[in-house]
């Protein structure tokens, strides 16, 4: 209840895109391995930035 209102850290909001990407890029891979391949070099890099998050 209380956690209704506070706001997501950076590294949860990275975290929350990495998935999104990953399960975007799965759906697209069945029609369009080009889209897909896109869409998890985007992941790669979140992945890097939530790595850079960490190490702080």
């Amino acid at each position: 209840m209380f956690g209704l209102f506070k706001k997501k850290s950076e590294l949860e909001k990275l975290q929350e895109d990495y998935k999104e990407l990953l399960s975007k890029a799965h759906k697209v891979s069945h029609s369009n391995r080009t889209e897909a391949d896109k869409l998890m070099a985007e992941a790669e890099e979140i992945a890097k930035k939530i790595d850079a998050v960490k190490a702080k």
